[in-house]
């Protein structure tokens, strides 16, 4: 897999993200400075729930805005023979089927497809992302989740 086309990929995919998230912004931004969100009794909360809402839209779009910077900055650079680090895509395999993740800096848990292969961005924060840094091609890893050993094989880094 070329990982050119993954980042690309990955840009792609998170520029999409950030256009509707500021679209989803601006929506809530209008709600909640609308005239109809004004209180009109002590009980009556809708602009303060647009409010909040907006808020969180505005830290969404943030973070998807953070995200792109660090992809766009990743240097990508193959991982031959090299210990696990970030900008790796590693192959693994689980309970016998394979799985492609890529270690990035930021967007964990998004989801892009490259040549119909499916890859997994996760960070180092995450358990695995944690559990990969340091290993090679041939590997295993054991990671517990809520209380669920989950063992991986390191197939392949590039």
């Amino acid at each position: 897999m070329n990982k050119s086309q993954l980042q690309t990929a990955i840009i792609d995919k998170l520029q999409a993200d950030l256009a509707i998230a500021k679209d989803a912004l601006q929506a809530s931004h209008e709600a909640a400075t609308h005239a109809e969100s004004k209180a009109e009794n002590k009980y009556d909360t809708r602009g303060l729930e647009a409010a909040y809402l907006a808020d969180g839209q505005r830290r969404r779009v943030h973070e998807i805005e953070t995200a792109l910077s660090g992809y766009r900055n990743l240097p990508i650079r193959p991982h031959l023979n090299e210990a696990i680090t970030l900008g790796a895509l590693i192959e693994l395999e689980v309970d016998g089927s394979c799985r492609w993740v890529f270690l990035g800096p930021d967007a964990a848990g998004l989801r892009v497809t490259v040549n119909d292969i499916e890859v997994l961005l996760i960070s180092s924060r995450s358990p695995l992302g944690q559990a990969l840094l340091g290993l090679h091609e041939g590997d295993e890893v054991e990671i517990t989740v809520e209380s669920r050993v989950q063992r991986f094989q390191i197939l392949t880094v590039q």
